[in-house]
């Protein structure tokens, strides 16, 4: 054999054994190397984030996700009027809809494309630029300018953002919801301070919060059903958001006064013992306001109180939704820990400021051994807080281990979806295919479903329980993994999810 014939023959071996790898690789190993052919392709990595399954959305506001347009349709269906000057939504009467009236109907925006677009921008961060008003007061402004309009249409919010999160593949949301409207912190102001917890807790449920419970349960089953019917559900004609499963987080305000506050954790603690929609609590409202700054450390002993009453009960926390330069110095240290070690927080949501705990890496290697994970949230990070690329610290996290969890906050007001956010995350951190799977499993792993996981480690890779191990690809669990998957609802919406990535990556 001449040598340029040989040399022919041992390029055709090559081939034949580069094709082989090839048609060895896994169906994962294709799509992660679809997407790293199209990282610098945006129309295409766009279309790729779109599709690609999404887990669960663990830090979304039901109010902060309604978009602007939705919000002046829901305001004008009850005839609210509108501030000309501020935007703020106001009660009848209205003046008329001739041109510089104060007080017009919210309805004369559909004629009036200046007032309409005003509306839309002051609702939400769309066309804010820095100026005259930070980013951060922007949109903690807009929650005041249509609030009215939400109060009454908590169905069809429901309806409209669960039918976007299943067109984006989301299949899980947990809404953080202040569902009482209201009566708990009346009901904490009325009875007034007291410093001995257990007592305060006795008066507000002899009081009158067992009852408020009760009327908050039913008042949400109500919603759950309008928003059911909204979607048409069980019906041939049923929209995609009956796909997903939603379940509530009680929201509690923590810049009202302190036995406001203390009556709101009660009830969200007494939700999730008693209505299996209610899978935890929160607490909410921006954490450098005057009041959750100086009643910070009351907060924590709280939560800490009545963690010990209600073992049981999931809390999520705000912490760290801080930067330099908005509180002092001090202020930046310590809320994030606190809120692990004595607020008892399973997940943190955005702890932005990490790293200017005192001992940080110390903190992201307790956080990380105690499995707490972080819920992130790009656009409103850097909207807020203008904190983002390598300021962020998604990349920190990641490298001390700490489970973290791509989520939306508010994307309404934030004019976002989860498809940017994962997009976010990929143009600005590189994130590689097995990473993005790694973050969607974790947000179902680190969700508040009752039952067990069908996880037994995700520390290194996913491994299954036991019952479901010799499942892996299986389009049918076997008998042993069903009678698993049906005592555990955590786990059945991770077989879900599962079978929606095997889906996804058959295309490539």
């Amino acid at each position: 054999m001449s040598l340029k014939t040989r040399g022919v023959a041992g390029h055709c071996l090559i081939a034949l054994l580069l094709s082989g790898l090839a048609g060895a690789q896994t169906a994962e190993q294709k799509t992660a190397r679809y997407l790293d052919s199209i990282r610098k392709q945006p129309p295409l990595l766009l279309a790729f984030l779109r599709e690609i399954p999404k887990g669960g959305d663990l830090h979304n506001h039901l109010t902060g996700a309604i978009y602007a347009e939705d919000l002046l349709d829901f305001a004008a269906s009850d005839n609210f009027c509108v501030d000309r000057t501020t935007s703020r939504l106001l009660g009848a009467p209205c003046d008329s809809c001739e041109k510089y009236t104060p007080k017009p109907s919210v309805r004369c925006a559909y004629d009036d494309h200046i007032l309409y677009n005003q509306i839309i921008d002051a609702w939400s961060m769309r066309n804010w630029r820095p100026g005259d008003e930070s980013g951060h007061d922007h949109f903690f402004a807009t929650f005041d300018k249509f609030g009215l309009a939400a109060h009454n249409h908590v169905a069809e919010a429901v309806a409209t953002v669960i039918n976007r999160a299943a067109r984006e593949h989301v299949q899980y949301v947990e809404f953080m919801h202040t569902a009482d409207g209201g009566a708990a912190p009346e009901l904490g102001i009325k009875l007034g301070w007291d410093s001995d917890f257990a007592k305060m807790r006795e008066n507000l449920l002899a009081g009158g919060l067992k009852e408020i419970a009760v009327a908050t349960s039913q008042t949400l089953a109500e919603d759950d059903a309008h928003a059911q019917k909204e979607l048409k559900c069980g019906t041939p004609d049923a929209e995609p958001g009956c796909s997903v499963t939603v379940r509530y987080l009680y929201q509690v305000l923590r810049g009202l006064p302190r036995e406001a506050v203390f009556a709101q954790i009660v009830l969200g603690f007494e939700l999730a013992s008693s209505d299996p929609r209610f899978v935890g609590l929160n607490l909410v409202m921006p954490e450098d306001w005057y009041v959750p700054i100086h009643d910070f450390n009351e907060h924590m002993a709280m939560l800490d109180y009545l963690h010990g009453m209600y073992p049981k009960v999931h809390i999520s926390l705000h912490a760290g939704e801080l930067a330099m330069g908005f509180v002092k110095p001090e202020d930046l240290a310590f809320h994030i820990r606190a809120s692990v070690e004595r607020g008892h927080a399973e997940r943190i949501g955005h702890g932005v400021d990490v790293m200017l705990e005192k001992d940080p890496i110390g903190l992201l290697k307790e956080m990380a051994a105690r499995n707490v994970l972080v819920e992130i949230n790009l656009t409103s990070n850097d909207q807020i807080l203008g904190v983002s690329g390598d300021d962020h610290p998604l990349p920190t996290y990641m490298k001390y281990g700490v489970p973290v969890a791509i989520a939306t906050d508010d994307e309404g007001v934030a004019r976002s979806d989860m498809t940017h956010e994962y997009l976010r995350a990929v143009e600005g951190y590189k994130l590689p295919y097995t990473e993005l799977k790694r973050m969607t499993r974790q947000s179902l792993e680190h969700s508040f479903l009752p039952g067990e996981s069908l996880w037994a480690a995700t520390k290194v890779g996913f491994r299954p329980v036991a019952a479901c191990a010799a499942d892996a690809g299986a389009q049918k669990p076997s008998a042993a993994c069903a009678k698993f998957l049906s005592a555990n609802e955590r786990a059945r919406e991770q077989w879900k999810l599962e079978g929606e990535f095997a889906k996804f990556e058959k295309k490539f």
